[in-house]
């Protein structure tokens, strides 16, 4: 079964950033697109940013111009860099497959976003 180990989160000031990282250990990992996603308090876990093996690239709208998804096949890593935080940012970040066809989740990374 495969692992995500996020990493990355912590306390930010608005306008601040964060990098996420999130290291797998499935194999064929460049075949498959990688996603981040998070869970605000009281809300239901959401879709942030996807990307293929070959770097195309979605952002929710939330997240488009902000945050830039990346990934190093070489190293099973997806990475999520966050500028210009805002409060509404503030949620447990999850990386997974997209779909996550069933796949487990870890156990996120907390990025709080507070002055």
């Amino acid at each position: 079964q495969v692992k995500f180990v996020e990493s990355g989160g912590g306390l930010v000031q608005p306008g601040g950033s964060l990098r996420l990282s999130c290291a797998t250990s499935g194999s064929s990992f460049r075949l498959y697109i990688m996603g981040w996603y998070r869970r605000a308090p009281g809300k239901q876990r959401e879709l942030v940013a996807t990307i293929t093996g070959s770097d195309t690239t979605n952002y929710a709208d939330s997240a488009k111009g902000r945050f830039t998804i990346s990934r190093d096949n070489a190293k099973n890593t997806v990475y999520l860099q966050m500028n210009s935080l805002k409060p509404e940012d503030t949620a447990v970040y999850y990386c997974n497959y997209y779909p996550t066809t069933g796949s487990s989740w870890g156990q996120g990374t907390q990025v709080t976003v507070s002055s």
